[in-house]
């Protein structure tokens, strides 16, 4: 039965319907119309379909006063609640019961055929519906029992992505033959050494008046306007190899003074 409190849909309203008594069935064999005394029908009314959660109600009522002469309730069609018979498709067989559960088989007919057509597809739509709901249902039951799927990371299991790789890497620059990109020293020569601690207090500059830089002039710490000549013969420089296309070194002074005189 339908459960407390559900909301009645109305599945389909006919004027007229014909009742008729109908003996019982002594055998399996169908049902049939022309057994009926079809031309003196045992009641006449309306037919009301209605439905409350999955179970149809047919119900026959007065036509003027609306009062319950029978009613069927139908859980399943096809079903034992509602036949077809084997002549017509106008006459159906119905097993109506009262309040006390006591059922009986009264037979039914549609003077239009269009109304025994809509009498079939409402009671057909709403068991479509029913067999809807039931398969929704037995899905979320499956659904909640069933297995899940687990997609968490097992103990010690990793993953490796490849974001941004490249097809070609790059290639490592050479290196200077001093393995730190130092420029090599000037060909033939040798890096001067450092200035000797007696002229370190001193200005070292080339000689005025000269063609090379062969000699240094020292000046007199005792901020004078004369400079010392050094050693012709000592060069500072000359570590270093003149090129062969340099120029010849000057001639000395003829002056053998130590002093010269600016």
């Amino acid at each position: 039965m339908a459960a407390e409190g559900e909301y009645e849909s109305i599945l389909c309203v006919k004027p007229d319907v014909n009742v008729y008594r109908i003996p019982p069935r002594a055998s399996n064999r169908a049902y049939r119309a022309a057994d009926w005394k079809l031309d003196a029908p045992d009641w006449s009314g309306r037919m009301r379909i209605t439905a409350k959660g999955k179970v149809a109600y047919i119900k026959l009522e007065d036509k003027v006063s609306g009062e319950l002469f029978a009613q069927a309730p139908v859980k399943e069609y096809p079903g034992v609640a509602v036949e077809t018979v084997s002549d017509s498709s106008r006459y159906f067989v119905l097993r109506i019961q009262d309040d006390n559960g006591r059922s009986a088989f009264i037979g039914v007919g549609f003077g239009d055929r269009g109304d025994a057509f809509d009498f079939n597809v409402a009671l057909q739509d709403h068991f479509k519906w029913v067999k809807q709901e039931n398969e929704i249902s037995k899905s979320a039951q499956l659904g909640d029992s069933g297995p899940k799927l687990d997609l968490g990371f097992k103990e010690g299991q990793t993953i490796t992505l490849n974001i941004g790789q490249g097809k070609k890497r790059d290639k490592p620059r050479p290196q200077s033959s001093g393995g730190f990109g130092l420029l090599p020293p000037p060909p033939g020569g040798k890096i001067a050494p450092p200035p000797s601690s007696g002229s370190s207090n001193h200005n070292i500059v080339p000689q005025t008046g000269g063609t090379a830089t062969g000699c240094l002039l020292e000046l007199d710490s005792s901020n004078s306007n004369t400079v010392v000549q050094s050693n012709p013969s000592s060069d500072l420089w000359g570590d270093f190899s003149a090129p062969a296309s340099s120029v010849p070194p000057p001639s000395r002074p003829q002056n053998t003074a130590n002093w010269i005189q600016f």
